[in-house]
């Protein structure tokens, strides 16, 4: 997605890039090796992704631990500036797309990504849909309810009322394969998310009606495979 993402783009060789909430590297990777800039940086909170971010892509990026909401950059330093998977959770969106619009030159571009969790993210739509058929006060967790960014309009909303100029959106889509229905669980029970979080507090056998009901739900191929989409919202303007 991160390649659909910077050719729509479509910024001019040579730019100057930020990439905020940079994570662990996997869009600055590709920004450097899709949009050849003369200059890129990020920036996350985190300093264990930081570290992993400068560790994946060396001395090619200025990576820095950073508050979004708060960009240790001076005005206009950048000609692109984006923000993947990162708006709806920081506590104050409008505030970070002001300051990637500070930071970026006159004509420049801002641009962020969002994943599609109302109906697009379909990894996580057969998930809470199964969950809340077993437990329906459980419906408040669902990520749809949760985070406001999640579709054209709110997207919209926000770059529009940041004073951006030009502003248009664009939905990227990949297909998500799984081998297996144990392949599609496995990330479910990881350390970090809501989904995760829901799953690690649910007992033993909470957690077996719920991969009975998955099962259930998921359209499987002869082969055993699961076929889904994953959808994000991509939207951009002009500083």
């Amino acid at each position: 997605m991160a390649r659909q993402f910077v050719s729509w783009l479509d910024v001019p060789n040579g730019a100057r890039w930020l990439d905020v909430r940079c994570g662990i590297g996997a869009h600055a990777g590709r920004i450097a090796d899709d949009a050849h800039p003369a200059h890129l940086a990020g920036i996350d909170p985190s300093p264990s992704f930081v570290r992993a971010a400068r560790k994946r892509l060396g001395g090619e990026v200025d990576t820095r631990i950073g508050d979004a909401q708060s960009l240790p950059f001076a005005a206009s330093e950048f000609d692109a500036t984006a923000s993947v998977i990162a708006l709806n959770f920081v506590p104050d969106p409008g505030l970070v797309v002001r300051e990637l619009q500070r930071v970026t030159a006159g004509g420049g571009v801002v641009a962020a990504c969002v994943q599609d969790y109302a109906d697009g993210m379909q990894m996580i739509r057969r998930f809470w849909d199964a969950a809340v058929a077993l437990k329906p006060n459980d419906a408040n967790l669902d990520e749809a309810a949760r985070f406001p960014l999640r579709n054209p309009e709110s997207l919209s909303r926000l770059f529009e009322d940041s004073g951006l100029g030009d502003v248009a959106l664009s939905a990227l889509e990949i297909p998500t394969v799984f081998g297996s229905l144990d392949e599609y669980w496995e990330p479910m029970l990881g350390a970090q998310g809501p989904i995760p979080t829901h799953v690690g507090s649910l007992t033993e056998v909470d957690r077996y009606r719920l991969t009975a009901q998955l099962e259930h739900n998921l359209q499987t191929a002869p082969d055993g495979s699961i076929t889904l989409i994953a959808r994000a919202w991509a939207i951009r303007g002009v500083a």
